[in-house]
């Protein structure tokens, strides 16, 4: 009761705000508010055959699947989550994320549900920086809903790109050539591995890390990402 009568008292002061719209939230909602909730502008893609996400990677890599939760516009309710997970100290907002995304595709991905999760790795001076990977937050939300093993360890980030948000497509797989390894550590051998990203655009950064996972003897791959933006 002591610690129900405190957070109360802690709300008045310091109310918490929905990341979307700015609108103090009510006890049951979590980062944003039951508006922005039913106006997430959601892919449903759910692994549809010639999905815009799956057409990215045509003639480009072999992969399983590929899928994202939301589109992503300039100044619009995605970018703003993002922006907040990424830049804002929000870890919590991409498990939340992940969680959202998961139930959306339960029961699509028992169809050919992978063996483990991966992430696009950050490079160690952003991740000290950052204090986290966006990217694993949202794979340890998804890996508790889909009970699929989440392994960040997976890929190796050995080279320090420069962001892609302002670059071409070109730029961009160039960019990204010969960045990431697999951890000799593991094995995915005749493993299915799915690779978690926070925002795919020309899908550049992501295709070199399924590269990778695809170098291993009968292996597959597949993407899942929060987001889609248009290139």
């Amino acid at each position: 009761m002591f610690r129900e009568l405190k957070d109360d008292l802690l709300s008045v002061f310091y109310p918490d705000l929905c990341l979307g719209c700015g609108v103090v939230l009510f006890k049951q909602e979590k980062h944003i508010c039951l508006v922005c909730k039913i106006n997430l502008p959601k892919t449903n893609f759910d692994f549809n055959d010639n999905n815009y996400l799956e057409k990215i990677f045509w003639g480009r890599i072999s992969i399983e699947f590929a899928s994202a939760f939301l589109y992503f516009s300039k100044h619009g309710l995605t970018q703003k989550l993002i922006h907040s997970l990424k830049y804002k100290n929000e870890p919590e907002l991409g498990f939340y994320l992940g969680e959202l995304f998961a139930h959306n595709i339960l029961e699509k991905i028992k169809e050919n549900p992978p063996d483990i999760l991966t992430t696009v790795p950050l490079h160690p001076l952003k991740l000290k920086k950052r204090g986290y990977n966006q990217s694993d937050e949202i794979a340890k939300g998804l890996s508790k809903i889909l009970n699929i093993e989440f392994n960040p360890n997976i890929i190796i980030r050995n080279k320090h790109t420069d962001t892609q948000t302002l670059k071409k497509r070109y730029n961009r797989w160039e960019n990204t050539e010969f960045a990431f390894d697999l951890n000799p550590e593991f094995s995915i051998e005749n493993k299915h591995v799915c690779i978690i990203d926070d925002v795919i655009t020309t899908g550049a950064t992501i295709e070199a890390c399924g590269q990778e996972i695809l170098k291993s003897k009968n292996s597959k791959v597949s993407f899942l990402s929060i987001c889609v933006a248009y290139s």
